[in-house]
């Protein structure tokens, strides 16, 4: 079983003079969904409410067979507003509320019995850096990582997480427990100002005997392609050519299909961490390629709609 902990909200676009236009999204919802797109078994540890919209959370988990143990609570679902004035300039609203005592670690200290299971266990974004259930999954990736391979993805959202001092220390609160990190070059430059974001990278890499940090470190770049970097050495790869509707998911898309290569490898649970640190280039070049080609999938339709495993065994980047 693979686990992501983080939000689900609504995305929700206002237009002058029509009703509002809400959409499922949440980059680690967005992750867990891609995953059992892919065929992986997947369960969804997030919040949202009974309201009508955490009704469209919950209608939306289980059309992509996500597994969802958390039930809703009374709190509104979180929203992300985007109003749009008459020239098509938008102003973010935000109404979020994070928190899941729910999954905290048992009075041993050990994983909640919804994580003892899971060999795999994403979080990031929101969920990592908003009070207080960034302390609440913090606890939780300290408990599963005895037993699991542990991903994260910062995905920062300079406009709801403002003070930058925060924000990099909570995600290198993360990347210190970390196995796999992917981050944008958007992300680390915002997190680093004035430094290289593949050189913050490498500064991200595990170096040491003690193992401490993340054995794989991927930075997405856009039109650049992906780059990553192990203790092999370092390896980038071109992006599929493509026609763009939207980029609306795309990172989600490739984290999903990175983590899902990973598992396919047989390289998830904590008794494999040797080996994921000992892996060569060549492997990760592979992973890497065929993230981006998830993402170049999902960037040729509209919205966050990642691709199933038989599109990307067929290599088809467009719908």
């Amino acid at each position: 079983m693979l686990t992501v902990i983080g939000e689900a909200l609504i995305d929700e676009v206002v237009r002058p003079g029509r009703a509002p236009e809400p959409h499922v999204g949440g980059s680690p919802l967005n992750v867990a969904v891609g995953l059992a797109r892919l065929g992986h078994p997947v369960q969804f540890l997030g919040r949202y409410g009974t309201d009508p919209y955490g009704t469209m959370v919950a209608t939306h988990l289980r059309e992509y067979d996500v597994l969802v143990p958390v039930v809703p609570d009374h709190l509104p679902t979180s929203v992300a507003r985007a109003v749009l004035d008459g020239s098509g300039a938008a102003a973010y609203e935000f109404a979020l509320d994070w928190q899941l005592p729910s999954i905290a670690p048992d009075a041993s200290g050990g994983p909640n019995f919804m994580l003892a299971a899971t060999t795999l266990l994403h979080t990031g974004s929101i969920a990592t850096m908003l009070a207080p259930g960034a302390d609440q999954v913090f606890q939780a990736v300290l408990a599963a990582h005895p037993g699991a391979t542990i991903t994260y993805d910062p995905n920062c959202r300079s406009s709801i997480i403002t003070d930058v001092a925060h924000a990099r220390a909570q995600a290198e609160k993360f990347v210190a427990l970390a196995d796999v990190v992917k981050a944008s070059d958007e992300d680390l430059a915002w997190l680093y100002p004035g430094v290289d974001p593949l050189e913050s990278a490498r500064r991200w890499l595990a170096t040491g005997p003690t193992d401490a940090g993340p054995a794989v470190v991927v930075v997405t770049r856009g039109g650049d392609g992906p780059w990553a970097v192990c203790a092999a050495g370092e390896v980038a790869c071109p992006v599929p050519r493509t026609a763009v509707v939207d980029t609306v998911g795309a990172g989600d898309s490739f984290m999903a299909a990175l983590l899902g290569a990973l598992v396919d490898a047989e390289l998830d649970g904590a008794h494999r961490r040797a080996e994921l640190r000992a892996m060569g280039v060549g492997k990760l070049e592979a992973m890497i390629r065929y993230a981006a080609r998830a993402a170049a999938i999902t960037v040729s339709r509209a919205g966050a709609n990642p691709p199933t495993r038989s599109e990307l065994q067929e290599g088809t980047t467009h719908a």
